[in-house]
């Protein structure tokens, strides 16, 4: 017999007949020698039958309580968003003029001033135009309806004729109360939220900015430091060169393609004689980093402007069909052979990811949604644990393809 099972009858039979004392504790002698039995007499342990279903629901509640946050805490986020991309988009530069011997500091500033150089003469140039073309939207909008009046004429025939025949049913019925509608905030302020609020986004930006580009590796080296194991330490840097340089190479080639993009569309435009050619250029390249929801807005507002400029309707026409012949290239030649299969993502998860950032943090997250996904397609593809959540994202190959085809 083992030497615990003798320890464990001896206390047993020591139990059974020791009168009871207040500093022995209560011991039950069915279960010291149910305890003594060899393992295989003993009885099966019933299965932890709660285990699954509490962790499916503290999974759930910690979903929830992410969007809850994400959603409530958006207006402090999405500005540490912007910056941190922008840091990844200007982080090569600061690099660069480091190996010239300009300060970190130094260079920080000169981009961050002339980045706000750029878009305040930008903003300037543009901003009469465009107030221009939105104090005249309604007026355009109504003669853009006359210029197709021949297309939408049997709409109009339905719709006059239900609207008389629903007004002879309810004629003899009460007259219908007058209903007060407050007027709501406007397109603009829905968009980009108040002046006050947009300015401190702004603000928040610029200094956060500036701050990222001049501390350089600050938290790549706290991150070392504070990683125990020397393995992990290099496996950090390896992760963080990799992701910031293929962002920053992802975030650049879309900045270009999309600037070239408008920049052909203002040629097109100003050879149709088209006005403010630029204005429009402009909005198609800041349209372009929201994936089709931009270009079908950018379809719908060249559509409308083309037909309040022109008399005749094809020539109208050609200024939302220049716009659709430059994407489709854009699109199919230019963007793949640019950005290459490893920074391309699946439609779907564009689709999915557009709508749930524009779902929790309106038009800005729309903005946010395809660099996003780029850099989180990109993150997991040097993580091994999460290298298949990046596959998701990613395309499918043409091997991968062909492979499946044959068998």
């Amino acid at each position: 017999m083992p030497p615990t099972e003798g320890v464990i009858s001896e206390a047993a039979a020591h139990a059974a007949t020791t009168p009871d004392s207040i500093l022995a504790p209560a011991v039950d002698p069915a279960a010291l020698a149910a305890a003594a039995r060899a393992p295989e007499e003993r009885a099966p342990a019933e299965p932890h039958t709660l285990h699954r279903p509490r962790s499916v629901g503290i999974t759930i509640l910690s979903v929830l309580a992410l969007l809850y946050s994400l959603y409530f805490a958006r207006d402090f986020l999405i500005p540490i968003l912007y910056a941190a991309l922008l840091n990844l988009l200007l982080s090569p530069v600061v690099r660069g003029l480091a190996r010239w011997r300009v300060p970190a500091p130094l260079s920080a500033a000169i981009l961050v001033l002339g980045l706000l150089a750029a878009l305040g003469a930008g903003a300037y140039a543009l901003a009469g135009p465009a107030q221009r073309w939105i104090t005249a939207a309604p007026r355009s909008l109504s003669r853009a309806e006359s210029r197709v009046h021949d297309l939408v004429r049997p709409v109009q025939q339905v719709s006059s004729t239900v609207e008389r025949a629903a007004g002879a049913v309810g004629s003899d019925g009460p007259k219908p109360q007058q209903v007060v509608v407050a007027a709501g905030p406007s397109i603009s302020s829905r968009i980009f939220g108040t002046t006050e609020r947009l300015a401190a986004a702004i603000l928040e930006i610029v200094i956060l900015l500036y701050f990222l580009l001049a501390g350089g590796d600050l938290f790549l080296q706290k991150l070392i430091k504070v990683l125990p194991d020397f393995g992990y330490k290099i496996k950090a840097v390896e992760i963080a060169r990799g992701t910031e340089a293929a962002v920053s190479a992802f975030l650049t080639t879309a900045l270009f393609v999309n600037v070239a993009e408008g920049a052909l569309l203002t040629v097109a435009l100003w050879l149709l004689g088209m006005p403010n050619a630029p204005l429009w250029g402009v909005m198609v390249a800041l349209f372009e980093f929201i994936p089709y929801l931009g270009a079908l807005a950018a379809v719908v507002i060249l559509t409308i402007t083309g037909l309040t400029t022109f008399d005749s309707v094809g020539r109208a026409l050609l200024v939302p069909g220049s716009f659709l012949l430059i994407n489709l290239i854009q699109a199919n030649v230019v963007s793949p052979l640019l950005l290459g299969h490893r920074l391309t993502l699946n439609p779907v998860a564009i689709f999915v990811g557009l709508a749930f950032f524009f779902w929790i943090w309106g038009v800005p997250g729309a903005f946010l949604a395809v660099p996003l996904l780029a850099t989180m397609k990109i993150f997991c593809d040097h993580i091994e644990s999460l290298a298949a959540l990046g596959e998701f994202l990613g395309q499918r190959d043409s091997s991968e393809r062909r492979l499946i085809i044959r068998r």
